[in-house]
């Protein structure tokens, strides 16, 4: 059984099929973070948010941090996607989910997996203001 999923996609990522794969009759936690596009960055309106990956490493570095999570904690499963392209106020950008027989478990790997995707994972966004726009790293 394959207990690690990855995916860096332009598609609009399936929070329902994320949360049907990641579950399991072992798993007493599941953990799921849901990151979105917010309306606004340091009080300035935000238009829109554009996603770019250098998606080689992107995925290597994903699958990394994937293996990491399960040599730190007993987690049954990982799930890491991340969207490129245009995405909307509203949309999902990211969703990282985790199983494991335990909750403390589940929650430390998710928030670990969140944290070092925002550290080293090469996807940035560039941010689209009513002024013009700014490229920044993905997850600040």
């Amino acid at each position: 059984m394959n207990n690690t999923q990855i995916l860096l996609s332009a598609k609009t990522l399936n929070i329902q099929s994320c949360i049907d794969w990641i579950m399991s009759p072992e798993s007493g936690g599941i953990d799921v973070f849901i990151g979105t596009v917010r309306n606004a960055t340091k009080g300035k309106p935000v238009l829109k948010l554009d996603f770019e990956a250098y998606e080689p490493m992107a995925i290597s570095e994903m699958e990394k941090i994937s293996r990491q999570a399960f040599e730190k904690w007993p987690v049954q499963k990982a799930l890491i996607h991340h969207r490129t392209g245009t995405l909307q106020v509203g949309e999902v950008p990211v969703i990282i989910a985790v199983s494991a027989a335990h909750r403390d478990a589940a929650f430390e790997a998710c928030r670990y997996i969140i944290d070092t995707l925002k550290q080293t994972v090469p996807i940035w966004k560039k941010e689209a203001f009513e002024d013009g726009e700014v490229w920044v790293a993905a997850h600040p």
